[in-house]
């Protein structure tokens, strides 16, 4: 008969079972790559702002009343902000940010938007290019899920390296997540219900 420990309470009762596996802790997220779209997509906008300084410029000087200038001149600086200064926004507020643990995407001149796969639920990473895009070395790069709507890169540079990178990357992240499972402790609550043993 055991007695009771001095103060009137009795231990705490403990329940034995197996040790579980040490808790390792997780690798920090690091960043791999960032970039952004080939610079090709350029190409168009600066050729309009050449075009419109030439055509603006010859309009100046054959032009004899005032206010045609300042209809030209007008019509020439909107054409460049609309037609180059804003594509070059564009382009420079797309950006893809790569990591060991997921893939980032943001854009937006005015309004801002992010968007993030996590590279665990990523299955298969294709390149398509054109014959433009393979003149600039460009391509666009498109990861399929199993549940979400495909992420589609376009206009990469180097997209064949992008494409061996997050090949790399998902695997690892398949590799990790399986190991995670495998480690996980049962859980005691869960009955375990094995078939054919009557």
């Amino acid at each position: 008969m055991s007695r009771p420990a001095p103060g009137g309470s009795e231990p705490p009762a403990t329940t034995p079972g197996p040790p579980g596996p040490p808790a390792t802790p997780a690798a920090p997220e690091r960043v791999v790559a960032r970039f952004r779209r080939s610079a090709r997509v350029l190409i168009l906008p600066v050729l309009l702002m050449i075009a419109a300084a030439g055509a603006a410029g010859y309009a100046l000087f054959a032009l004899t009343e005032p206010w045609q200038r300042l209809a030209v001149g007008a019509g020439a600086i909107l054409v460049v902000l609309l037609g180059t200064l804003l594509p070059f926004l564009a382009w420079l507020t797309r950006r893809w940010t790569l990591t060991t643990r997921r893939i980032i995407q943001r854009s937006g001149v005015f309004a801002r938007s992010r968007q993030e796969l996590q590279l665990h639920r990523a299955h298969e990473v294709t390149v398509r290019r054109t014959p433009g895009q393979r003149m600039f070395g460009a391509g666009d790069v498109r990861i399929t899920t199993a549940h979400e709507r495909p992420l589609v890169l376009h206009d990469v540079p180097g997209p064949l390296l992008v494409q061996a990178a997050l090949d790399e990357l998902i695997d690892r992240s398949h590799r990790g997540a399986a190991a995670e499972r495998r480690v996980d402790p049962p859980d005691p609550d869960v009955d375990t219900v094995l078939w054919g043993t009557r």
